[in-house]
Protein backbone atom coordinates (compact mmCIF):
# COMPACT_ATOMS: atom_id res chain seq x y z
CA UNK A 1 0.00 0.00 0.00
CA UNK A 2 1.70 3.29 -1.01
CA UNK A 3 1.02 5.28 2.21
CA UNK A 4 1.31 9.25 2.72
CA UNK A 5 0.49 8.65 6.41
CA UNK A 6 1.45 6.17 8.51
CA UNK A 7 1.46 6.57 12.37
CA UNK A 8 1.52 3.25 15.31
CA UNK A 9 0.75 3.55 19.41
CA UNK A 10 -0.56 7.53 18.90
CA UNK A 11 -1.56 8.39 22.99
CA UNK A 12 -2.62 11.62 23.56
CA UNK A 13 -3.00 12.48 27.34
CA UNK A 14 -4.24 16.00 29.11
CA UNK A 15 -3.72 16.61 32.41
CA UNK A 16 -5.16 13.29 33.92
CA UNK A 17 -7.33 12.77 30.92
CA UNK A 18 -6.31 10.07 27.99
CA UNK A 19 -8.07 11.37 24.64
CA UNK A 20 -6.47 9.29 22.51
CA UNK A 21 -5.79 5.33 23.64
CA UNK A 22 -3.66 3.85 21.00
CA UNK A 23 -4.08 4.82 17.55
CA UNK A 24 -2.65 2.47 14.29
CA UNK A 25 -3.97 4.34 11.17
CA UNK A 26 -1.88 4.07 7.71
CA UNK A 27 -3.58 6.47 4.85
CA UNK A 28 -2.67 6.14 0.81
CA UNK A 29 -1.72 9.11 -1.68
CA UNK A 30 -5.11 10.47 -2.76
CA UNK A 31 -7.42 8.96 -1.02
CA UNK A 32 -10.11 11.03 1.09
CA UNK A 33 -10.02 9.81 4.69
CA UNK A 34 -13.07 11.17 6.95
CA UNK A 35 -12.69 10.78 10.69
CA UNK A 36 -16.23 11.12 12.75
CA UNK A 37 -17.36 10.26 16.37
CA UNK A 38 -19.00 12.06 18.91
CA UNK A 39 -17.59 15.16 20.53
CA UNK A 40 -14.94 14.39 23.01
CA UNK A 41 -13.52 11.45 21.29
CA UNK A 42 -10.40 12.67 20.36
CA UNK A 43 -10.89 13.85 16.29
CA UNK A 44 -9.24 17.07 16.77
CA UNK A 45 -6.69 16.21 18.80
CA UNK A 46 -5.77 12.94 16.16
CA UNK A 47 -6.29 15.35 13.46
CA UNK A 48 -3.63 18.15 14.74
CA UNK A 49 -0.90 15.14 15.75
CA UNK A 50 -1.14 14.19 12.19
CA UNK A 51 -0.29 17.23 10.80
CA UNK A 52 2.28 17.92 13.40
CA UNK A 53 0.81 20.88 15.30
CA UNK A 54 0.73 18.68 18.37
CA UNK A 55 3.07 15.71 19.98
CA UNK A 56 1.71 12.88 20.93
CA UNK A 57 2.69 10.98 24.39
CA UNK A 58 6.27 9.69 23.87
CA UNK A 59 6.17 6.87 26.81
CA UNK A 60 4.50 4.28 24.10
CA UNK A 61 7.54 4.78 21.86
CA UNK A 62 4.76 6.73 19.22
CA UNK A 63 5.34 6.44 15.13
CA UNK A 64 4.22 9.14 12.76
CA UNK A 65 5.30 9.12 9.02
CA UNK A 66 4.53 11.33 6.45
CA UNK A 67 5.58 11.02 3.26
CA UNK A 68 7.82 8.35 4.24
CA UNK A 69 9.50 10.60 6.89
CA UNK A 70 9.56 9.80 10.35
CA UNK A 71 8.50 12.56 12.32
CA UNK A 72 9.17 12.24 15.85
CA UNK A 73 12.25 12.76 16.41
CA UNK A 74 12.13 16.55 14.03
CA UNK A 75 13.13 19.62 15.64
CA UNK A 76 10.03 21.64 15.76
CA UNK A 77 11.89 23.78 13.07
CA UNK A 78 12.28 20.94 10.83
CA UNK A 79 8.46 19.78 11.29
CA UNK A 80 7.54 23.64 10.43
CA UNK A 81 9.36 23.67 7.39
CA UNK A 82 7.71 20.14 6.58
CA UNK A 83 4.11 21.83 7.17
CA UNK A 84 4.52 24.60 5.52
CA UNK A 85 6.21 22.86 2.31
CA UNK A 86 3.69 19.38 2.08
CA UNK A 87 0.97 19.94 4.15
CA UNK A 88 -2.50 22.55 3.91
CA UNK A 89 -4.71 23.17 6.85
CA UNK A 90 -8.76 24.71 6.64
CA UNK A 91 -10.30 25.21 10.02
CA UNK A 92 -14.24 25.65 10.41
CA UNK A 93 -13.26 29.15 11.53
CA UNK A 94 -11.40 30.05 8.23
CA UNK A 95 -8.70 31.74 9.89
CA UNK A 96 -8.30 34.20 7.58
CA UNK A 97 -6.05 37.48 8.85
CA UNK A 98 -8.75 40.31 8.77
CA UNK A 99 -6.32 42.96 7.48
CA UNK A 100 -5.02 41.11 4.35
CA UNK A 101 -7.50 41.16 1.40
CA UNK A 102 -8.24 37.62 -0.13
CA UNK A 103 -4.66 37.33 -2.38
CA UNK A 104 -2.54 38.35 0.12
CA UNK A 105 -4.56 35.29 2.78
CA UNK A 106 -3.57 32.94 -0.17
CA UNK A 107 0.06 34.10 -0.45
CA UNK A 108 0.87 34.06 2.85
CA UNK A 109 2.29 30.24 3.16
CA UNK A 110 4.17 30.93 0.27
CA UNK A 111 5.69 34.07 1.39
CA UNK A 112 7.01 32.59 4.70
CA UNK A 113 8.63 30.25 2.17
CA UNK A 114 10.78 33.17 1.01
CA UNK A 115 9.57 32.10 -2.24
CA UNK A 116 9.41 34.63 -4.63
CA UNK A 117 6.35 37.37 -4.51
CA UNK A 118 5.89 38.09 -7.81
CA UNK A 119 5.23 33.92 -8.71
CA UNK A 120 3.14 33.30 -5.77
CA UNK A 121 0.83 36.23 -6.71
CA UNK A 122 0.73 34.75 -9.97
CA UNK A 123 -0.02 30.85 -8.72
CA UNK A 124 -2.68 32.81 -6.26
CA UNK A 125 -4.48 33.91 -9.19
CA UNK A 126 -4.51 31.16 -11.06
CA UNK A 127 -5.73 29.15 -7.62
CA UNK A 128 -8.33 31.82 -6.96
CA UNK A 129 -9.47 31.81 -10.94
CA UNK A 130 -9.72 28.13 -10.71
CA UNK A 131 -12.29 28.46 -7.50
CA UNK A 132 -14.45 31.36 -9.28
CA UNK A 133 -13.18 33.74 -6.34
CA UNK A 134 -10.89 36.61 -8.59
CA UNK A 135 -14.42 38.64 -7.54
CA UNK A 136 -12.90 38.54 -4.06
CA UNK A 137 -9.46 39.17 -4.82
CA UNK A 138 -9.32 42.17 -3.45
CA UNK A 139 -11.58 42.40 -1.00
CA UNK A 140 -10.85 41.45 2.67
CA UNK A 141 -12.49 38.72 4.84
CA UNK A 142 -15.24 41.10 6.43
CA UNK A 143 -16.12 41.74 2.78
CA UNK A 144 -16.88 38.32 1.49
CA UNK A 145 -19.73 35.67 2.04
CA UNK A 146 -18.74 32.54 4.14
CA UNK A 147 -18.65 30.28 1.90
CA UNK A 148 -16.09 32.91 0.00
CA UNK A 149 -14.28 33.31 3.00
CA UNK A 150 -14.11 29.19 3.54
CA UNK A 151 -12.48 28.64 -0.13
CA UNK A 152 -10.28 31.17 0.22
CA UNK A 153 -9.26 29.41 3.43
CA UNK A 154 -8.73 25.96 0.79
CA UNK A 155 -7.01 28.15 -1.63
CA UNK A 156 -4.63 28.90 0.91
CA UNK A 157 -3.99 25.79 1.88
CA UNK A 158 -3.08 24.75 -1.81
CA UNK A 159 -0.57 27.58 -2.19
CA UNK A 160 2.38 25.51 -1.72
CA UNK A 161 1.22 22.06 -3.55
CA UNK A 162 0.77 20.01 -0.59
CA UNK A 163 0.53 16.70 -0.47
CA UNK A 164 -2.21 16.17 2.29
CA UNK A 165 -4.69 18.64 3.24
CA UNK A 166 -6.03 18.49 6.94
CA UNK A 167 -9.56 19.85 7.13
CA UNK A 168 -11.07 20.32 10.69
CA UNK A 169 -15.11 20.62 10.61
CA UNK A 170 -14.57 22.66 7.18
CA UNK A 171 -18.40 22.91 6.50
CA UNK A 172 -18.80 23.61 10.31
CA UNK A 173 -20.05 27.41 9.20
CA UNK A 174 -21.74 27.21 6.39
CA UNK A 175 -25.79 26.40 4.90
CA UNK A 176 -26.37 23.06 3.05
CA UNK A 177 -25.44 24.73 -0.37
CA UNK A 178 -22.01 25.67 0.33
CA UNK A 179 -21.40 23.15 2.13
CA UNK A 180 -22.57 20.84 -1.07
CA UNK A 181 -20.32 23.17 -3.23
CA UNK A 182 -17.31 22.65 -0.56
CA UNK A 183 -17.24 19.11 -0.89
CA UNK A 184 -17.46 18.69 -4.43
CA UNK A 185 -14.18 21.32 -4.48
CA UNK A 186 -12.35 18.54 -2.49
CA UNK A 187 -13.21 16.10 -4.87
CA UNK A 188 -12.19 18.04 -7.66
CA UNK A 189 -8.56 18.97 -6.14
CA UNK A 190 -7.95 15.30 -5.41
CA UNK A 191 -8.73 14.30 -9.20
CA UNK A 192 -6.70 17.49 -10.59
CA UNK A 193 -3.99 17.85 -7.68
CA UNK A 194 -3.57 14.42 -6.24
CA UNK A 195 -3.19 15.66 -2.96
CA UNK A 196 -4.79 13.55 -0.09
CA UNK A 197 -7.75 14.39 2.37
CA UNK A 198 -7.74 14.04 5.83
CA UNK A 199 -11.26 15.58 6.94
CA UNK A 200 -12.84 15.88 10.74
CA UNK A 201 -16.57 16.36 10.16
CA UNK A 202 -20.19 15.87 11.75
CA UNK A 203 -21.28 15.65 8.13
CA UNK A 204 -22.60 12.22 8.14
CA UNK A 205 -23.81 12.67 4.30
CA UNK A 206 -19.83 13.63 3.08
CA UNK A 207 -18.77 11.25 5.25
CA UNK A 208 -20.55 8.41 3.95
CA UNK A 209 -18.86 9.44 0.25
CA UNK A 210 -15.32 9.53 1.54
CA UNK A 211 -13.43 6.95 0.51
CA UNK A 212 -12.91 5.51 4.10
CA UNK A 213 -14.79 6.67 7.17
CA UNK A 214 -13.10 6.18 10.36
CA UNK A 215 -15.14 6.42 13.52
CA UNK A 216 -13.62 7.34 16.63
CA UNK A 217 -14.98 6.79 20.48
CA UNK A 218 -13.72 7.41 23.41
CA UNK A 219 -9.79 8.24 22.04
CA UNK A 220 -10.12 4.36 19.91
CA UNK A 221 -10.74 3.68 16.56
CA UNK A 222 -13.52 1.80 16.55
CA UNK A 223 -14.82 1.47 12.63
Amino acid sequence: MNSIISCKNIYKTFGKIEVLKGIDLSITKSEIVSIVGPSGSGKTTLLQILGTLENPDNKRKPELLIDNQSIMKLSDNKKSILRNKKLGFVFQFHELLPEFTAIENVCLPSWISKNDMDSTREEAIKILDEFDLLKVANKKPDEMSGGERQRVSVARSLINNPKIVFADEPSGNLDSENSKNLYSLFYELRKNKGCSFVIVTHDLKFANMSDRKIVLNDGKIIK
